[in-house]
């Protein structure tokens, strides 16, 4: 027997919220330092783990096959921007299982220049921007009194912020340091808190506001 598609909403609003909330302690200075990097590291290798269930769930019930001539335009959007930020997720599995493995063994450091997050924050920019084309071209470009505008742009928000973080965490090749490590960590941070928001949002049913 099928799962009813608002309960599924329901389990990915929830993956959204908690993989952000992982990500968002994770982020907190005070929290890594009463930790320890490992267990800070394990924290963001959860909470990706989390992320990436979501998406999941957001990717089948978009469709498991791209678009289709037929298809109109903002569904077609919602699938690309669907497809695109689960793309995302497995990038940032990558780098905090790199992260995780790195803290655990410091002999194994990776290289420098950019890391898988990187990416991952790229395809969550453009995840983000597909999903802004498809609301506006279902409803409004501004439209505060819509739930899904506000979802849609806290999203985005929260890839600009996950997007500063991963430049922030650009490792130099001269020293091997990072770019900004308040950045790296603010920009965490920011864009967790944007994107639990919008979980939190969007976990209620369509008719409830």
């Amino acid at each position: 027997m099928s799962v009813p598609t608002s309960i599924r909403l329901r389990r990915e609003a929830w993956g959204f919220a908690i993989g952000s909330l992982f990500f968002l302690v994770g982020a907190v200075p005070f929290y890594a330092v009463a930790v320890g990097t490992p267990i800070d590291n394990l924290t963001f290798f959860i909470g990706a783990l989390w992320f990436t269930a979501a998406a999941f769930i957001q990717l089948s019930l978009s469709g498991r096959r791209p678009p289709h001539r037929a298809m109109n335009r903002p569904d077609a959007f919602d699938w690309w921007g669907s497809a695109i930020q689960f793309l995302g997720t497995l990038f940032f599995n990558l780098s905090t299982t790199e992260a995780l493995i790195t803290a655990l063994n410091p002999d194994t450091q990776v290289s420098s220049g950019w890391r898988p997050d990187a990416f991952g924050s790229v395809c969550f920019l453009v995840a983000s921007a597909f999903a802004v084309i498809a609301t506006t071209e279902r409803d409004r470009l501004w439209d505060p009194s819509a739930r899904t505008w506000r979802c849609t742009w806290l999203n985005m928000l929260g890839s600009v912020f996950f997007g500063l973080s991963a430049i922030g965490a650009f490792v130099l090749p001269s020293t091997n340091d990072l770019v900004s490590l308040f950045w790296a960590n603010l920009g965490t941070f920011l864009g967790a808190a944007c994107f639990l928001t919008a979980a939190l949002l969007s976990r209620r049913a369509p008719h409830e506001g």
